[in-house]
């Protein structure tokens, strides 16, 4: 075992603070990354505040890791040291049920999958995430980072993009598909970003239109105000396809009747209340709504490729360690365009 510097949270209320957990040594399936940037997900707050389930404390989060490969084991054919590398939301899994068989990691029957904080090592030991100075991760767990982006840019693709990429790839989007995505914060500017370079007409769906600008920009041919009832009237039947990132209790018979025929939306924002819904706005017209959760492995890297062929990073603001408390204030009053991601230096 060896030492790594940290910021974790020893319970629901206190503040995160400098700390030190401990690493495994590398085995021969291991790669061991200094991590340079870790990204600031919604998900690390609801589980340093227990908000999620009880807690083993003391915990560092974060999920969104990039970093540098600095020693391999020995029968490690996929990473040499130098190489770019990140870690997203799971580091192993049990690799024997039909879903880790069929390369779908992250709905491992052994409980999801062991996340990369929160979980049980294969040490015995409780997983730390990225808001340390290094991890150690089997390289079958362990992503290529395209050498097209920077890596503060490429932390947050490992949630924020892959939550994304995953729907709008399985659901069809592309040429000739309309889009439309319900925010535009974290998760939102991906998939407006991703939907665009697939080629999709895309609409920004947003309670106001204050970052109208930002949205044409990052690729939305058009930006919409929630607030305003026209918006339902006139869009009526218009999209393929809704994605919807936002965490807030909305009403999905509202929004249902703005799919075409045979349209999808699907959550992946997750509401902490729950949603209801009158299954009239389906029946109608044949209508799907569904939720998706991360993706696999494979499917992570095949967006971090699309992601390096078409340039496509996180908007980023990067703050030092000492500042993640007053990130987590400002994620929680949606005071971040897009995505905070820590400079994991300023712990070493």
């Amino acid at each position: 075992m060896f030492t790594a510097n940290a910021y974790s949270a020893t319970s629901a209320n206190e503040p995160l603070a400098p700390a030190t957990v401990q690493r495994r040594e590398v085995g021969p399936h291991d790669v061991h990354i200094e991590i340079k940037y870790c990204g600031i997900c919604h998900s690390d707050i609801h589980h340093v505040r227990s908000e999620w389930g009880p807690v083993d404390y003391p915990v560092a989060p974060g999920h969104e890791i990039a970093g540098i490969v600095t020693q391999v084991g020995e029968k490690v054919t996929k990473f040499a040291v130098g190489d770019k590398a990140g870690v997203g939301c799971l580091v192993d899994s049990c690799r024997e049920c039909a879903n880790c068989r069929a390369g779908r990691e992250q709905f491992c029957v052994q409980g999801g999958g062991t996340l990369t904080f929160g979980s049980v090592d294969k040490d015995g030991n409780p997983t730390q995430g990225g808001y340390t100075t290094d991890i150690v991760v089997d390289e079958n767990y362990t992503l290529k980072l395209p050498d097209t982006l920077p890596l503060e840019q490429a932390a947050p693709l490992l949630c924020a993009g892959i939550t994304t990429y995953s729907p709008l790839r399985k659901w069809g989007a592309g040429e000739g598909k309309k889009v439309a995505v319900i925010g535009l914060g974290g998760l939102g500017h991906m998939a407006v970003k991703l939907a665009h370079a697939m080629g999709a007409e895309v609409t920004v769906l947003s309670q106001s239109l204050k970052k109208r600008e930002d949205g044409l920009r990052l690729g939305a041919h058009h930006y919409r105000a929630t607030s305003d009832p026209a918006t339902f009237t006139e869009l009526a039947g218009s999209f393929d396809l809704i994605i919807n990132t936002v965490s807030a209790k909305l009403d999905l018979d509202t929004y249902l009747p703005l799919l075409t025929v045979d349209g999808a939306m699907v959550n992946v924002g997750a509401p902490a209340e729950p949603l209801s819904l009158s299954v009239f706005s389906l029946i109608m017209g044949n209508r799907s709504y569904a939720g998706s959760l991360i993706g696999s492995i494979a499917e992570t890297q095949e967006m971090l490729d699309f992601c390096g062929t078409y340039g496509i990073g996180a908007e980023v603001e990067v703050v030092p360690a000492d500042k993640i408390n007053e990130a987590y204030e400002r994620v929680l009053a949606s005071d971040i365009r897009y995505r905070f991601v820590i400079d994991i230096d300023t712990m070493r």
